[in-house]
């Protein structure tokens, strides 16, 4: 077996090589002796009296690729790293516990945080430096890695008490930002000064919130939505459409492939950061679900669907699971592959079609984008859309129909022969909670299009999980990538799935998916609950133990597993009539009560729980056949309104003893009338006289909704 801490230069590995996360694997040839977080390391800084050299990123992270270019990648850093440090590096993805606890380390050093992330450390794994991308020379006021180096090296030999100190210290710190005592109960006032300072943020020209970079952030328009519904606000609902619209439109979303990157660079959504995630597609789909919901625009529906189109081409394993994420290079260049010039259009399409193309997707000679270090015109275009497809067609003197038909054979051309170019790399480890986001938007879907299919793929999603990721013992795994890793479940792994199973659920009625959501949910209680101050936190009481057990609520890219664990909590209460877990998510909102109070609006995930707690909730028990017409219809009718706060039981018509009265015994009487699909819907622990007329059924629910959020 080959010695693997040699260098890269004799064509040997490091410490990496056996890993199997894709970012790790990045960097088992690079010169510098990288280890992963393993008790190795940690014996041989202390053994050889040595600082942590950590650093922490993702696969397709450009900057990640840029620092390793540089740096780490380079004979005389990696040379000096050796010689001062013990250096590890880290996969966020496949160890977010880690990179949560060390980006707050950074956030609260030096104000901001990002990746790559880099921290030093004492071997017993406090820090004391912190920051993210670092250049080999001193740039623009930024340090490089070579004084850095040296300036470490010389601290910690000569000033070592100074060292442990601020390590201490920092530590500390670290210990103090976690949530204060919990807060009074969160009510309808901060759903309303969120709903504020949003519409304050609000970029009325080109959608979003805040100026440049822009985030999708959909759980804030799944929140908005909720206060368009509540207070009657259709300021609300033009934000989430103006967003959504805008976003559609803009360089950020993938006109031939579809899918949605990571975020705009801009404020107008033109020009993105080219990287694709996974999470984002399962959070953006399931938003203009939602939409389509409320207004019954197809722009929306079909926006959802070109997503489900590109993740089960382009993310999905033959076994099921879902990948995490496309790189934003190809061949050394960021977004190289998703450009276009005009000449390659013309080549590509006849002349009509070429024509259509510039047209709609403004393409030029001189092009749209620009090398980012000298902001150079190349020629190469970002695809986008400046007007509606409408008024392109007026434009070009052509029937709609006609137009979007030549639209789809554009793209089909386009999209073929950027097939032969040199893809992105792909990064295909499956991650439990992401799959649980994909699940719950594929299974949402399902039930407002009515589409099989679409619960056919989540199905396949959740029995892998099920099936290779969840132990004996009832606990999750983090990760697979070619065979499962040994890495327990945070939050977000039990809180997101249990979200998609009870989506799934209620796209099949298979008590399977209910059963297993109840089962993670206790495990998730008994594993990771605070029972003193309440919460979730972030690791198991069975995980690796850091400098801190941290526990989470902000809802940044992706919800929190805390706000996210507070909808199901409640959502599986209703469902199953067990009011102290009702209890318990009100306990985990008053446990960030004050947290939240400090900024709502960065909070929406968490206020959507607590718009569910607020009310008006329903429970809508329909009872039938499911293989009959008028299950159906009823079940279609209910699915395509947007009702905000409801959950769904089926039970089978006819049974004296259906499964489903194991997990909610009320419905032993919720019996069908007449042979008939019989709907009952209960709200306040009340429950309406049972119908079967579907327009009742949703006249019900409208007045019942509206008389509770007018009084």
């Amino acid at each position: 077996m080959e010695d693997n801490k040699t260098k890269n230069i004799e064509g040997r590995y490091n410490r990496l090589r056996d890993s199997r996360s894709p970012y790790l694997l990045q960097h088992a040839e690079n010169p510098v002796e990288w280890y992963p977080w393993k008790d190795e390391a940690f014996i041989k800084a202390k053994e050889e009296d040595k600082p942590i050299f950590l650093s922490i990123g993702y696969s397709t992270c450009h900057w990640c690729h840029v620092m390793a270019h540089e740096s780490f990648e380079d004979e005389e850093v990696a040379r000096m790293m050796n010689g001062s440090f013990v250096s590890i590096k880290v996969d966020r993805e496949e160890r977010p516990d880690i990179d949560n606890i060390y980006m707050t380390v950074c956030q609260i050093m030096t104000g901001s945080g990002g990746w790559p992330l880099t921290i030093i450390m004492t071997p017993d794994k406090k820090p004391f430096f912190a920051g993210t991308y670092i250049p080999k020379h001193n740039s623009y006021g930024r340090i490089g890695m070579i004084e850095l180096i040296q300036r470490i090296d010389d601290v910690w030999k000569n000033r070592r008490d100074d060292v442990e100190q601020s390590a201490d210290q920092i530590t500390a710190g670290v210990s103090a930002a976690g949530p204060a005592e919990p807060g009074p109960e969160l009510g309808s006032e901060i759903l309303r000064t969120a709903y504020s300072q949003l519409e304050s943020s609000f970029d009325d020209t080109n959608g979003g919130f805040g100026s440049a970079p822009k985030f999708p952030s959909p759980h804030n328009l799944i929140f908005l939505l909720k206060q368009w519904k509540r207070f009657h606000e259709d300021k609300a609902l033009d934000m989430v459409e103006k967003t959504l619209q805008e976003m559609r439109k803009g360089g950020i979303y993938d006109h031939i492939g579809f899918g949605f990157h990571r975020y705009s660079t801009d404020s107008r959504w033109f020009l993105p950061h080219f990287e694709k995630m996974l999470y984002d597609q399962a959070i953006m789909a399931y938003a203009f679900i939602e939409v389509f919901q409320a207004t019954g625009k197809t722009e929306y529906k079909d926006t959802a669907e070109e997503i489900f189109k590109y993740v089960k081409r382009d993310m999905t394993d033959p076994a099921g699971g879902f990948y995490s994420a496309e790189d934003a290079d190809s061949e050394g260049e960021e977004g190289k592959f998703y450009l276009w010039t005009k000449n390659e259009l013309g080549k590509v399409l006849e002349d009509r079609d070429a024509e259509q193309a510039l047209r709609v997707f403004n393409v030029s000679a001189t092009g749209n984008y620009a090398e980012e270090a000298t902001g150079r015109k190349t020629g190469d275009n970002i695809l986008h859309i400046s007007k509606s497809l409408e008024r392109h067609a007026e434009g070009m003197k052509m029937p709609l129909d006609e137009f979007e038909k030549r639209m789809k054979k554009i793209r089909d051309k386009l999209f073929d022969h950027r097939e032969l170019r040199e893809h992105p790399h792909k990064d295909d480890k499956i991650l439990t909670d992401w799959n649980g986001l994909m699940i719950a938007a594929y299974a949402r879907g399902a039930q407002v299009f009515d589409n099989p299919a679409l619960a056919e793929i989540a199905i396949l999603a959740a029995d892998f999980i099920l099936g290779t990721l969840k132990n004996d013992d009832g606990s999750l795994l983090h990760m697979y990538r070619e065979e499962k890793s040994d890495q327990t479940g945070f939050i977000d792994d039990y809180a997101f799935v249990i979200w998609g199973l009870l989506e799934l659920y209620e796209a099949t009625f298979e008590i399977r998916f209910l059963d297993e959501a109840i089962k993670l949910q206790e495990y998730l209680i008994k594993h990771f609950w605070d029972f003193d101050d309440g919460g979730f936190y972030f690791t198991s009481d069975k995980s690796e133990q850091l400098i801190h057990r941290s526990k989470e609520i902000y809802d940044g890219a992706i919800p929190s597993g805390n706000s996210v664990s507070a909808l199901n909590l409640i959502r599986l209460a209703r469902i199953t009539a067990r009011t102290e877990w009702e209890e318990m998510s009100h306990q985990l909102a008053r446990a960030f009560a004050s947290q939240v109070d400090r900024y709502p609006a960065g909070n929406t995930m968490l206020l959507s729980a607590v718009d569910y707690m607020v009310g008006p909730s329903f429970e809508i028990v329909i009872s039938g056949d499911l293989e009959n017409s008028d299950s159906h219809e009823m079940l279609t009718a209910l699915r395509q309104k947007y009702i905000p706060n409801r959950v769904i039981i089926f039970r089978p018509g006819s049974e004296s003893k259906p499964e489903i009265m194991q997990y909610a015994e009320y419905t032993k009487e919720q019996k069908s009338i007449g042979e008939k699909a019989t709907a009952y819907i209960c709200q306040n622990f009340t429950c309406s006289l049972p119908t079967s007329d579907i327009k009742a059924m949703l006249e019900t629910l409208e007045e019942t909704y509206r008389a509770a959020t007018t009084s």
